[in-house]
Formats: structure tokens, C-alpha cells, sequence
């Protein structure tokens, strides 16, 4: 076994709560722990929100420890009510089929399937959908206690809008995958995002009520901003690791425009630079902070995309912003308007955003800023700025 995991993932930031500490450390310390986190597969790619759960499986397969991918195909047709509103569409066995091969291709980028600790991808809906409910009730249901999740705040912030008898099984269902994995795999421990405390502590407990042997739970600190907002959304959505959803300069661009305040939390919980290299990185707040950044975008950008479409991203953003090379390009074919050519090149989802933007000052069309929504285009190529950080050269085909 190499250095202690957690003592990794303490001093990159990573850690939020742990139940049975010291017994954990030394558990990690000296063997090889199975562990799973779960992932939701209601779309068919990842987003920036599972980036911080694939680098800390990558942590702890690197210090010996064996990772189980659960996909949620049975959960994801109930729908988890953290940090919700609102209930969660229902998926076939299909869909979720297509988009667990979707994440397995994205994950390798991070993670082994192979060799003796090499992961592996299971789906609760093999032991959730032939559930005889009666049982259910009898071996599992009997250990909760209603009041106690109730207390839980992904219960507690739905209380006032209503919450579903359907979601109010959330809990439970999760605690049962993690039995259900210590019970075929010998899995101890499950990680995941701090919204997922209660869930996660549910499930450790009833391994311990129904089989008297040690589960353990640890949960990760939450990719947000220094100002408390969650990372990854964009005016256009979340960021994908897909290219086809987010291009790698898109990706590249998100990264390099983070925060001053938050680029070397962002390098201790993304990437797997030496803490001292990035404390050298990150030594100044003055302009010197720029280089820390791109170096920020080029890794990231790296580990999704791979090194060549990551120094490509990097080549068009200095191309765009400083002058050198060749600026990314965007071929239209149908715009009539300035509107359209917003919503053709996918930076604006409808006529109402694109007119809202333009008039707002924010849309500048070879250098000149433009305020007619419905005003002709200009013919051939031309420079499109959208606000001072979005810069594209626009080739318009009719």
C-alpha cells in the first residue's frame, strides 16, 4: 500500500464528513478496501459535477483500493430529491443502458477496468426491480425510523412543497444498493457529494444493524465557487465532458475563466498536480495568477479530452484573446439575422435570449457592438464577441 489515502485526500481538500474515523484510516492504511459511489444516469454523458468523484476514485484506485461504479437505472426511475425541486423524469432499461456505455468510455480517461483493483460498473435495477415489496418492508424497511428522515434536509427542504411517497423511498433504496454491494462484493465504504450525507450514513448503519460488521461513509466537500455557487453551469447549461455537448474550447474557456480566489482549489481537487507545484502556481493574486489559469484549462482540458484537443483549445484561446494563431472557427448557413446567427452558433437557445443579449450591450460583431436583433449580418467572415470572454471567427455559407 502506498501513503494513506486519506491523508491525500484531507490535504487536497476533499474530505466533508467521515463516520468511524480512526478505524477507517486504518483500514485504508493496510488493505485493499472495495468502495462504490453512485452515479445517476439521466443524461448520456458526465458533467463538471461528477469531475471531483471520478478524480477521488482515481485517488483511491492509486493507493490500492478497488472502485464500484454503481449506475442508479433502478433509483434513476424514482428520482433522488436532493437539492431538487421537483421529481425527476422516468428512464427505460434502454436508455440507461446507452448512457452507462456513454460514462464508461468517459470514465477510462480517469479510472482502470482492468488489473487487479481494475473498477467495476454494476446496475441497481438487477436487484431494485425484482424486489418483492412485502420482504422489503420486513428486512429493511423495519430499521428506519420516519422521524429520523425526516430530519434529513433532502427531505426537509421538499416538506413544504410535498414530497412523494415515491422519493420518500429514496433513502432506503440507496442504503439497500450499499448492503446489497457489501453482501456480493465485500464493499466497506461509499463515497460521494456532502448532499448525499444522509443517504450515505443510512446505508452504512443498516450494514451494521443487519450484518454486524463495519461500513463506512465519507462524504466530499462540494465543487462550488468561493462565493457558494455550484461549478460547471454556464448560461448555456452544465459543462459536459461529452465534445460534442461542451467542445474542448469551451471547456478549455470555462476553466480559464475561473475565479482568482478559487484557482488552486480547483487544481487540489482536479488534477493531479504535486501540491507543491501548485502552491508555486498559485503564490500570486496579481497577473501572474493568469498563467496559473491557463495552466489550470490546459490540464483539465487535458484529462477530459486528451493532450492534442487540449493544446488545440489552448492555441485558440491565446489566437482569440491574445493575438497569436488561429482563432476557433463556426460555420453558419442559414442565419438571416443577428438573432439567428446567435442561436446557430449555439450561443443563445432562443430568439428571446439572443434579442435580450444583443440588446444588453453584449454582442460585438467585428469589433463594433451591434443593437438591432433583426439587422442583416455581416456577409462572408467576420469576428463575433459575445460579452469579453466568448470570441469566435464566424464563416457564414449560405
Amino acid at each position: 500500500m502506498s501513503q494513506n489515502v486519506m491523508d491525500t485526500l484531507r490535504a487536497r481538500g476533499f474530505i466533508k464528513q467521515t463516520v468511524y474515523e480512526d478505524e477507517l484510516y486504518e483500514k485504508l492504511g493496510k488493505e485493499s478496501v472495495p468502495f462504490y459511489i453512485g452515479f445517476d444516469p439521466t443524461a448520456d454523458s458526465l458533467h463538471v459535477g461528477h469531475f471531483m468523484q471520478l478524480i477521488a476514485m482515481r485517488h483511491m484506485q492509486d493507493a490500492g483500493h478497488k472502485p464500484i461504479i454503481l449506475i442508479g437505472g433502478g433509483t434513476g426511475m424514482i428520482g433522488d430529491p436532493s437539492g431538487r425541486t421537483d421529481m425527476r423524469s422516468m428512464m427505460t432499461r434502454e436508455t440507461v443502458k446507452y448512457h452507462v456505455e456513454c460514462f464508461k468510455k468517459q470514465m477510462s480517461r480517469f479510472i482502470r477496468f482492468e488489473g487487479e483493483n481494475g473498477a467495476i460498473i454494476v446496475d441497481n435495477a438487477d436487484w431494485l426491480l425484482d424486489l418483492n415489496y412485502i420482504d422489503f418492508l420486513r428486512e429493511i424497511g423495519a430499521n428506519f425510523s420516519v422521524n429520523k428522515m425526516l430530519t434529513a434536509e433532502c427531505y426537509r427542504s421538499r416538506m413544504e412543497k410535498g414530497l412523494t411517497f415515491l422519493e420518500f423511498n429514496y433513502m432506503l433504496m440507496q442504503a439497500y444498493d450499499f448492503l446489497v454491494l457489501f453482501r456480493k462484493y465485500g464493499c466497506q465504504l461509499e463515497l460521494g457529494g456532502d448532499d448525499q450525507w444522509s443517504n450515505i450514513l443510512a446505508g452504512a448503519d443498516l450494514i451494521r444493524r443487519k450484518e454486524q460488521k463495519p461500513a463506512f461513509a465519507m462524504t466530499f466537500t462540494l465543487l462550488t465557487t468561493s462565493e457558494g455557487k455550484k461549478m460547471g453551469k454556464t448560461q448555456k447549461g452544465a459543462v459536459w465532458l461529452d465534445e460534442n455537448k461542451t467542445s474542448p474550447y469551451e471547456f478549455y474557456q470555462y476553466w480559464r475563466n475561473t475565479a482568482d480566489d478559487d484557482v488552486e482549489k480547483c487544481f487540489k481537487l482536479l488534477t493531479f498536480l504535486p501540491l507543491e507545484e501548485i502552491a508555486e502556481l498559485c503564490a500570486h493574486r496579481d497577473e501572474r495568477i493568469n498563467a496559473a489559469k491557463e495552466r489550470l484549462a490546459f490540464e483539465l482540458t487535458k484529462l477530459v479530452h486528451g493532450e492534442e484537443k487540449a493544446s488545440l483549445a489552448q492555441a485558440q484561446a491565446r489566437a482569440a484573446f491574445g493575438g497569436e494563431g488561429e482563432m476557433p472557427e463556426i460555420v453558419i448557413h442559414s442565419a438571416e439575422t443577428n438573432a439567428g446567427v446567435l442561436i446557430e452558433a449555439n450561443l443563445a437557445k432562443s430568439k428571446s435570449e439572443a434579442r435580450r443579449l444583443i440588446e444588453q450591450g453584449g454582442i460585438s460583431m467585428n469589433g463594433a457592438r451591434i443593437d438591432d436583433p433583426n439587422a442583416a449580418p455581416p456577409e462572408g467572415e467576420f469576428t463575433l464577441f459575445k460579452g469579453k470572454k466568448v470570441r469566435f471567427k464566424v464563416i457564414v455559407r449560405k
